[in-house]
């Protein structure tokens, strides 16, 4: 490890352009895609924010960490799908759900009632081809001027790169699972 010497200055100038709602990517192989969302999630509703979650792939009847503790604060969290589709035992019932669940997602973006609303492993369902790319795209640019949009999942289409405002790609330097680890409750669920 090199030492550095830690800035005594200000490292940028404040950007003077208006406040205004973004669309956040958090995309890539490596862990922590959803973390971060669930994370934005929480920062916003601390602040008295309204946020709305949906999961495309998780069940909705899903109780994983996120969910009971969301639940305890209050924010709305669901479960759209039927599993990852390595799960399912109809793809066309799975991709059912996520248009189904789209039209849910895409209310709650457009009606501007929520100041963030966190749309968990959409890019499966779009790069499955169940759900349609401008169809979302449209949504995004349609929002009202103050909805946050945050978007995670693997293999982004890069259309929605473009689009985004703010776009993070996970690397996986190393997993533990690599390693012959299993996932662990309350790490990795």
């Amino acid at each position: 490890m090199q030492i550095e010497t830690a800035p005594t200055g200000k490292p940028y100038e404040k950007p003077e352009g208006e406040r205004r709602g973004i669309v956040i990517v958090n995309t890539g192989d490596g862990k922590g895609k959803s973390t971060a969302a669930f994370g934005l999630a929480l920062r916003a509703h601390g602040r008295g924010k309204a946020v709305r979650i949906f999961q495309f792939m998780k069940v909705p009847s899903a109780r994983f960490g996120e969910h009971c503790m969301f639940e305890q604060f209050g924010i709305p969290i669901e479960g759209l799908g039927d599993g990852f589709s390595w799960k399912s035992q109809d793809l066309e019932h799975s991709a059912q759900l996520a248009r189904d669940g789209w039209q849910k997602a895409k209310a709650a973006i457009l009606n501007g009632d929520y100041f963030m609303v966190t749309l968990d492993e959409l890019t499966y369902p779009l790069i499955y081809g169940w759900l349609p790319l401008n169809e979302v795209l449209q949504t995004l640019r349609a929002r009202p001027s103050h909805v946050h949009v945050v978007i995670t999942g693997r293999r982004c289409p890069p259309e929605i790169i473009e689009l985004a405002d703010t776009v993070t790609e996970m690397q996986m330097l190393k997993h533990a699972f690599k390693a012959g680890i299993p996932a662990q409750r309350g790490i990795e669920d």
